[in-house]
């Protein structure tokens, strides 16, 4: 199979493998013990630690590991929010489920929520923000990257206001770590999840600035600052540090090599696929990420139609299950048909050009041959 579908999940990479075999092996002990074996274990996590700050040029002491990005991005909403205890919250329509079904429990709680519109390539707008605060605002949560579309936002922009009116700012960056440059400079929090980025699963992090303490969401012994208990996953974060590491020694080579596949993917595609069109931004965007409006289609039936030669996915992979229109399409003023003719294209590193060419022929094969049917 071809498998161009890393906005749901990346291989994990063969350097992160070897590494978390190796502290599998040679790794047992309680990081919170102060024997030999437990500061062997501190020693492998402090040094992931210091790994995903110098990806992300911040202190070590401000990255907070979780088990993924739910539940960094549970925290830092949750975690801001209650600190206040109630008021206003600021967030966008085309948030991954974890914040929006997160915001839901904050209006749940009392808390009042706006979710603001995006425009037709999936771009928040930093105005919106500014016109959006008000004086009971308690937290700003824009994502840095969509997950369906990869269009990137403008954090920097947002935090420009949030700062200035003394708001908290939290970017949910678990489809950008790992695929574009990220700076902790851009919020007060950004999520970070192992998984897309060739890394594990069940591991992430969150970055919290120095000075700024969001309240814990579980309650246990005092890891990771008092912010997230438990005792910590150290094979995980090991294999998160490595994919840090990596991350950020082959990065600039990440980035142009996607932009290519991106464009050997995507205009053999017009070519022969005249109706198709690009949902997002062309250029503001993961390069990896393609939305594809494929009109007259329906996206999930061409998924399974390419059965087990190409791997894509008709929506993003943490909701599917319902044959509806995307969220975030919606949002973007996609009618329902659209929506549901639109498919994500996610390239990964380890892609090749052969398998590009070749998947962009079989998806235009089969798009062709559904319409030619009567």
């Amino acid at each position: 199979m071809i498998y161009l579908d890393c906005n749901a999940t990346t291989p994990v990479d063969r350097e992160v493998a070897d590494a978390m075999a190796a502290c599998l092996r040679d790794v047992f002990g309680n990081p919170s013990s102060s024997h030999l074996e437990g500061r062997k274990a501190r020693a492998a996590v402090e040094k992931a630690r210091e790994d995903l700050a110098t990806l992300l040029g911040c202190h070590p002491e401000e990255i907070c590991f979780t088990s993924g990005g739910t539940e960094s991005n549970n925290l830092a909403v949750l975690g801001t929010a209650l600190t206040r205890g109630g008021g206003h919250v600021i967030t966008s329509q085309i948030e991954h489920p974890s914040i929006t079904n997160t915001m839901k429990r904050l209006q749940a709680l009392g808390f009042e929520v706006t979710f603001l519109p995006v425009d037709g390539l999936c771009r928040d707008s930093a105005g919106d923000v500014e016109g959006a605060i008000r004086e009971d605002t308690v937290l700003i949560s824009i994502m840095h990257s969509n997950n369906e579309t990869g269009t990137l936002q403008p954090v920097e922009e947002i935090y420009s206001v949030a700062r200035g009116r003394g708001i908290p700012f939290h970017t949910d960056a678990a489809q950008s770590v790992g695929k574009v440059p990220v700076d902790a400079g851009a919020a007060d929090m950004i999520t970070i999840a192992g998984h897309k980025f060739y890394g594990p699963k069940g591991i992430g992090a969150l970055f919290v600035r120095r000075g700024f303490e969001p309240s814990p969401i579980m309650y246990g012994a005092g890891h990771e600052r008092g912010l997230r208990p438990g005792t910590e996953n150290v094979p995980g974060i090991t294999g998160l540090g490595k994919a840090a590491e990596t991350a950020r020694r082959d990065l600039e080579g990440r980035v142009e090599g996607a932009w290519k596949l991106r464009r050997l993917f995507l205009y053999p595609l017009a070519a022969t696929l005249p109706g198709l069109h690009l949902n997002g931004h062309p250029e503001l965007t993961l390069p990896g990420t393609l939305n594809l409006c494929l009109p007259g289609t329906v996206s999930s039936d061409v998924v399974a139609a390419l059965g087990e030669r190409v791997a894509l996915s008709a929506g993003s992979a943490c909701h599917e299950g319902v044959n509806a229109p995307s969220h975030v399409l919606k949002a973007m003023g996609l009618s329902d048909g659209d929506a549901i003719a639109s498919l994500r294209v996610s390239i990964g590193k380890d892609n090749t050009e052969e398998e590009i060419r070749a998947a962009a022929g079989m998806l235009s094969e089969t798009v062709s041959r559904r319409a030619r049917r009567p």
